[in-house]
């Protein structure tokens, strides 16, 4: 039997490395649903993990396993044609929040996802810490969209106490309230967590997170407003002009990785 085009890229996109944790939480009100840390896909891929670095990519909100699965695809597409040669990895985590596509149901959507984002930052650090164990000298690399940003924010507060854990970071379209990044909240930890650097791309042309700091489901995000505090020695920001707040849009702006 002869096999389409759709089902051999699906079965390709189905390849990719990725750290789950899809049916934990409740996607209407963010309750957890299950116990358990993340499930591996491939596992084998996991256990025979030995190469210097790799990359997590975290993607962001109303994206179910397929959406994530595209995201994942583009951020290895891209980082292997800007030279990287190690794996890129993803984070598949329950971000399709009941309603986010209704107008009059959005603030709850958000709300609810910030909710489902911070528990995963749990699981996301529980990985980390469990890969580091069985290989501490391998640099491991975060780059999050949207709330995807959140999760590895509260991944990185949940490490505080191990010193260099995550070797650089990279938001894009940064769902995580600027404030966050002071010295006061949480940008101590950050400093600590993080041995080489964190970078921001942010845009204030970016009208998903215009739209979300004029209503008032996020507080100045950082995606969309920068950063114009004092904050901490390892963060640096870009502003971009990408063609819109998609995760494809944002990542064609990178010349350069890491």
């Amino acid at each position: 039997m002869r096999t389409s085009k759709s089902t051999k890229k699906s079965s390709a996109q189905s390849r990719i490395p990725r750290i789950s944790t899809r049916g934990y939480y409740d996607l209407r009100t963010g309750v957890t649903l299950k116990k358990g840390n993340y499930v591996l896909y491939p596992s084998k891929f996991f256990e025979n993990l030995r190469q210097k670095e790799f990359t997590i990519m975290v993607h962001g909100m109303r994206n179910d396993t397929f959406g994530a699965l595209a995201k994942f695809k583009i951020a290895k597409t891209r980082l292997a044609h800007l030279g990287y040669g190690y794996p890129v990895v993803g984070f598949s985590y329950d971000s399709n929040v009941y309603g986010a596509h209704l107008k009059s149901y959005e603030m709850k959507a958000v709300k609810t996802a910030k909710i489902i984002a911070e528990k995963n930052g749990k699981n996301l650090a529980k990985f980390i810490l469990d890969f580091k164990r069985k290989s501490p000298q391998t640099r491991i690399r975060l780059m999050g969209h949207s709330l995807g940003s959140d999760v590895i924010l509260h991944a990185l507060r949940r490490l505080a106490g191990n010193p260099g854990m995550v070797e650089s970071v990279y938001f894009f379209g940064s769902s995580i309230p600027a404030a966050y990044l002071s010295q006061k909240k949480y940008g101590k930890i950050l400093q600590k967590v993080v041995r080489k650097k964190i970078v921001n791309y942010y845009s204030l042309q970016d009208n998903v997170l215009e739209h979300a700091y004029k209503i008032g489901s996020i507080e100045s995000p950082l995606g969309y407003c920068g950063y114009s505090g004092r904050t901490i020695t390892k963060y640096t920001q870009r502003k971009v002009q990408p063609k819109s707040h998609r995760f494809a849009s944002y990542v064609e702006v990178l010349d350069g990785y890491p």
